[in-house]
C-alpha cells in the first residue's frame, strides 16, 4: 500500500463531510441510545429477583427482546430495518436513515451496559435505603445512578466506540460517513490513500474517545 499525499490533500473536503457525517451518526444515536437505554438498563436490573421492583415477567420479556436485538449481526439489521428507515426518515440511504439502525442496536447493547453497572453496586446501600423508607423512584435517584455514575459514563464510552464501528459499516449500504467513503474510494477503486486516511481517522476518534471517557470517570468516581 503507498500513500500519496498530494491526493490525500485533494480529498480533505471529501474526508472533511465523510468525518461530520460520522460525528452527526454517532451523535444522534447515542443520544437516542442515553435517552432509552439507561431507563431500560434501571428497568431490567430493578424488575430482577430479589430487587425492589421485582417483576419476572418484565424482566424477561425485555431481556428477551435486547437480546434477540443484540444476537443479530449489524449488517444484517441494518438491512432489515430498511422498511422502518423508510417509514421514520423517508431515505435509508443517508446518515439520517443510517442513526434509525445506529440507535435500534445502540438502545439495547447500552441497556445491558448500565444493569451491568447496577449490579456492581452493593446491595447493602440498597438494602439501608429501603429500610430508610424510600421510594422506588428516590431508590434511583439517590442511590443507584449517583453510585453507579462512572461505570455508566465508561459504558458510554463503550457505546460511542461500538458506534463508531457500527456506522463504518453502515457505508456497505451507502449509510454516509467514514465507512462509506473507504468503501467507494478506497475499497472500489483501490485507493490505497483513501483507505489509510479512513484508517488513521477512525483509530484516532477511537482513542480519543477512550481518552476523555476514562478521564470523565476517573474524575466523577466518588469511590
Amino acid at each position: 500500500m503507498s500513500f500519496d499525499f498530494q491526493h490525500f490533500v485533494e480529498m480533505l473536503p471529501d474526508i472533511w463531510k465523510a468525518f461530520g457525517e460520522t460525528l452527526y451518526m454517532i451523535s444522534i444515536s447515542i443520544g437516542i441510545a442515553i435517552v432509552i437505554g439507561l431507563p431500560l438498563g434501571i428497568i431490567l436490573f430493578s424488575t430482577s429477583q430479589g430487587l425492589f421492583l421485582q417483576n419476572r415477567y418484565v424482566n424477561a420479556i425485555l431481556g428477551f427482546i435486547s437480546n434477540l436485538i443484540r444476537s443479530i449481526p449489524f449488517i444484517i439489521l441494518i438491512v432489515a430495518l430498511i422498511p422502518l428507515t423508510t417509514f421514520i426518515v423517508g431515505n435509508p440511504y443517508r446518515p439520517t436513515g443510517a442513526c434509525v439502525a445506529l440507535s435500534v442496536a445502540a438502545i439495547p447493547f447500552f441497556a445491558r451496559v448500565v444493569e451491568t453497572a447496577l449490579r456492581d453496586i452493593d446491595k447493602g446501600v440498597i438494602e439501608a435505603a429501603i429500610a430508610g423508607g424510600a421510594t422506588p423512584w428516590m431508590i434511583i435517584t439517590d442511590v443507584l445512578l449517583p453510585e453507579a455514575r462512572s461505570s455508566i459514563v465508561q459504558g458510554i464510552t463503550l457505546t460511542l466506540i461500538s458506534l463508531v464501528a457500527y456506522s463504518a459499516m453502515a457505508g456497505f449500504v451507502g449509510g454516509g460517513g467514514i465507512g462509506d467513503l473507504a468503501i467507494r474510494f478506497g475499497y472500489y477503486r483501490y485507493d490505497d490513500t483513501i483507505m489509510i486516511s479512513t484508517v488513521v481517522i477512525l483509530i484516532i476518534l477511537v482513542q480519543f474517545l477512550q481518552i476523555t471517557g476514562d478521564l470523565i470517570a476517573k474524575k466523577i468516581d466518588k469511590r
